[in-house]
Order: structure tokens, then C-alpha cells, then sequence
């Protein structure tokens, strides 16, 4: 195989994520994103209600995680199941394509989980060489 079999150039791919049109720009921005990459983490560990996913992703407004969830349920990573009890129940999980994605995703934020002492140094070393925050 030479070089060029091996790599497949921008122009072979269907999508294109550094196209500015490109479809797939918007599903990585909400896979992505703060709180798109939090849920899809804490759903990795099973499905959850709202409150206990809101509980889970420390920190996200009401407003913001039903957002995100309506993103994620859209681009086809989450699935949001509603159970007809009084009061409703609505359950939230991963698709097989969301699970897909949380376990990538879960690969980067152990790494930088485990490079915190790393980039704990280096953000010491910049403020000292730069005058600091």
C-alpha cells in the first residue's frame, strides 16, 4: 500500500468537520462542548433521570441540560424514553452510537485527568514567565 492509500485525503470523506457547512461540525460541537461531553460521560455509566443526570453533571443549570439533552437525542446519541405513570418518568440513555462516542470521549478526559499535574505545572510556569492571572 503507498502513502496515499493509506491516508484518505479530506476530498474522499463524505463529511468534512473543517468544512464551515459541514453537517458533522455541529454534532461534534454538541458532542464537544462542556456540558455535551459531561452528559454523555455520566450517561456512560447507565441510563438516569433529569434530576439525577442535573445531580451528576455538577454545576449545569436546568435549562442548559435539557438543551443539551434535546441536542444529543437529535444527533442520535441519547435515547429519551417517557413512561406513562403519574408523574411521568422520562428516562435517558445511550444509543449503541452514543455509547460509541461517551467511551472516546471518556478515553480523553482520563488522560487529562491523569495530566493534571502536568498542566498544574505548566499553568504555574506560564503564570511565573508571563505575569501570572
Amino acid at each position: 500500500m503507498t502513502t496515499t492509500q493509506e491516508h484518505t485525503s479530506e476530498q474522499d470523506l463524505p463529511y468534512n468537520v473543517f468544512a464551515k457547512a459541514c453537517p458533522s461540525r455541529g454534532t461534534l460541537e454538541h458532542v464537544t462542548g462542556r456540558w455535551g461531553s459531561l452528559t454523555l460521560g455520566a450517561l456512560h455509566e447507565g441510563s438516569l433521570r433529569f434530576n439525577e443526570l442535573r445531580r451528576r453533571v455538577d454545576g449545569v443549570s436546568e435549562k442548559m441540560l435539557s438543551q443539551t439533552l434535546h441536542a444529543l437525542e437529535r444527533d442520535g446519541l441519547v435515547h429519551r424514553e417517557a413512561q406513562p405513570t403519574n408523574p411521568p418518568r422520562v428516562d435517558y440513555e445511550l444509543t449503541p452510537l452514543g455509547r460509541g462516542v461517551a467511551e472516546r470521549l471518556l478515553a480523553l478526559i482520563h488522560f487529562v485527568e491523569g495530566s493534571m499535574d502536568d498542566v498544574l505545572a505548566a499553568r504555574e510556569r506560564y503564570d511565573v514567565t508571563r505575569g501570572g492571572r
